[in-house]
């Protein structure tokens, strides 16, 4: 019992010296790249460090609310936190309690949030049978069990004597027995908030524990006294000559002391970038990474966005911080100075770079592209449909094109490339290849004219060359691209007119051979529509599946007069009058 009596005495006396104001203590700027040494949450070079308040006795000088007083009816307020010596000992006591029910509650409220470590009651008579202690953590609009004591904890309590506590429920209030003093008259209860739970040994990893720990308010119900089964006329009182309560102000590792604010609260005065009466948030603009508690491994400072000085506020985007490898994901808001992007680091659409001025400068971004007639414009004015985007290089104005696409607004094809109807690409490549390499001397001259002869002159639409041809046609032309010697056109197959084999509308192959395309017989544009009469029906051999054109094809860019002449070619097939128009040139 002494050395519990020591050990509280300087317990208290460490919280009396705790309440003495911190004159050299004095505010650091945490933009400074200089930090004072003599701060404790910032080493000599400068750089951020866990720091935490003096361990103190919570109690002292706080008001205690009591629900009954002896021989002070009126009076509902007393200190059990005093300056009372073993010579001088002040007690509170409550009112004789003849009858049941036997509860008095005594309420403290500490005024901030604090994480404690131990409660001490030290008691002028003897200790109660039963009593619990609560906790709030919302300054007495909730509260939450947090020990309970008893010689017969399940009746009493509905709770099991000195229940097994885990992992998994090292939040859980136990019951237990009284524990005995040795002195009736000078009886110490110590309740250890740490006490017998698992994660205590590493509590500035605990989350669990330190919520487990936080209060505000600390509420003392006695429900039974120590009862004297030889008393005619039992009457019993409560009375108790100290309260205290260990720990520290709560602000999460980034403040070493705690002071009165200009409103009289009790607040942290918090370092790291960091604010609230906990230190529990980052102070505005300084969301670049979230909020953590510090340790004494790492002090988690709240760190600034970059916004090149161009915005005065930032968001933070925890996908973007993932995508970092969890170290940036602040956002710049409304950035001003003509700039844009996440860190206002390039100028908005519209406007180029100064090389001449850092991107910090104001006036870093300036004008408008070059390439705009309209002076007034705010825009590049890159092609909706040539372009990869609507901004443009901020020195030249050039805007960035697509594959294939040219020109300074990205709205033509460059050389080697067609146009397409497709907004992807575009423009396609044409194939670069001379007739000369391709067209050997055995299949005649060696060049186009008289390569395609057969293929000239009249290209007239009549019975003979419909009923000639294996298959009629009408196909969209979408993509090319090529397989060897060959161009692969990918076709929409509109209309069927004719065909020995089956064929479906719908998305087709045409092939046509790299020497016919160079000579340009047949000539087939992107984004067009032709009708084809050709030899080879479908599928010609097993690498080239689909419809076959060459240079004896009939490839002509589709009208739509042709309509009605196509349909009545058809029924005069149908009626068997192929064979004679095949052999009158007039047909």
């Amino acid at each position: 019992m002494k050395d519990i009596c020591e050990l509280l005495l300087v317990c208290w006396l460490v919280g009396v010296a705790s309440m003495i104001p911190d004159t050299t203590a004095h505010d650091t700027n945490p933009f400074s790249a200089q930090a004072s040494s003599t701060d404790p949450c910032y080493s000599e070079s400068g750089s951020a460090r866990y720091c935490i308040p003096e361990f103190v006795n919570a109690a002292f000088g706080q008001e205690v609310t009591v629900s009954s007083t002896c021989g002070r009816r009126n009076c509902e307020h007393t200190y059990l936190t005093d300056l009372n010596s073993a010579q001088n000992l002040t007690c509170w006591q409550s009112e004789m309690l003849r009858s049941m029910p036997f509860n008095v509650t005594l309420t403290l409220s500490l005024g901030k949030k604090f994480e404690i470590t131990y409660i001490s009651l030290h008691f002028c008579s003897e200790k109660p049978d039963s009593m619990a202690i609560y906790k709030s953590m919302d300054y007495g609009r909730s509260w939450t069990p947090f020990q309970f004591y008893s010689s017969q904890c399940r009746r009493v309590y509905d709770r099991p004597n000195r229940a097994e506590i885990t992992k998994l429920n090292e939040q859980e209030p136990l019951c237990m027995e009284m524990p005995n003093s040795a002195d009736s008259s000078n009886a110490i209860l110590v309740f250890s908030t740490l006490d017998g739970r698992p994660s205590r040994t590493n509590f500035v990893s605990s989350p669990v524990l330190q919520d487990w720990i936080t209060v505000t308010d600390i509420r003392v119900t006695f429900n039974r006294p120590k009862m004297n089964k030889d008393m005619r006329e039992p009457a019993y009182f409560y009375a108790m000559s100290d309260f205290q309560v260990g720990g520290r102000c709560k602000c999460n590792g980034h403040a070493h002391r705690c002071m009165r604010d200009k409103d009289g609260m009790m607040v942290c005065d918090c370092k790291h970038n960091t604010e609230g009466s906990e230190c529990d948030r980052c102070k505005p603009f300084h969301y670049d990474r979230p909020w953590q508690r510090a340790t004494p491994k790492d002090a988690n400072e709240c760190l600034p966005c970059n916004c090149n000085l161009h915005a005065r506020r930032c968001r933070f985007n925890m996908e973007l911080y993932k995508l970092s490898g969890r170290k940036s994901g602040g956002v710049c808001m409304n950035c001003r100075h003509n700039t844009a992007g996440r860190h206002c680091h390039y100028c908005k659409e519209g406007y180029y770079r100064d090389m001449s001025r850092p991107i910090t400068h104001r006036k870093a971004c300036t004008g408008v592209c070059v390439g705009v007639r309209d002076e007034l414009k705010e825009s590049c004015d890159c092609h909706p449909v040539g372009a990869a985007g609507k901004t443009c290089n901020q020195t030249s104005g050039q805007c960035q094109c697509k594959d294939g696409v040219t020109g300074l607004t990205c709205n033509r094809c460059a050389k080697g490339y067609q146009q397409s109807r497709s907004p992807v690409a575009p423009c396609i490549k044409i194939p670069a290849i001379h007739p000369t390499a391709i067209v050997s001397s055995t299949e005649g001259p060696a060049d186009c004219e008289s390569y395609c002869k057969p293929a000239k002159g009249n290209l007239k639409i009549n019975t003979k060359k419909y009923c000639k041809k294996d298959y009629a046609v009408l196909v969209s032309v979408l993509d090319m691209e090529t397989v060897g010697d060959w161009a692969k056109f990918s076709v929409s197959l509109v209309s069927v007119y004719k065909s020995r084999e089956p064929l479906k509308r719908g998305e087709n192959t045409l092939w046509v051979h790299m020497k016919d395309l160079a000579c340009k017989c047949p000539r087939i544009h992107m984004g067009k529509r032709f009708l084809i009469l050709g030899s080879g029906g479908v599928g010609a051999s097993a690498e080239r599946v689909g419809l076959t054109a060459d240079k004896n094809s009939l490839v002509i860019q589709w009208r739509d007069i042709w309509t009605r002449r196509l349909r009545k070619f058809q029924r005069r097939e149908k009626k068997g009058k192929c064979s004679a128009a095949e052999h009158n040139p007039e047909a």
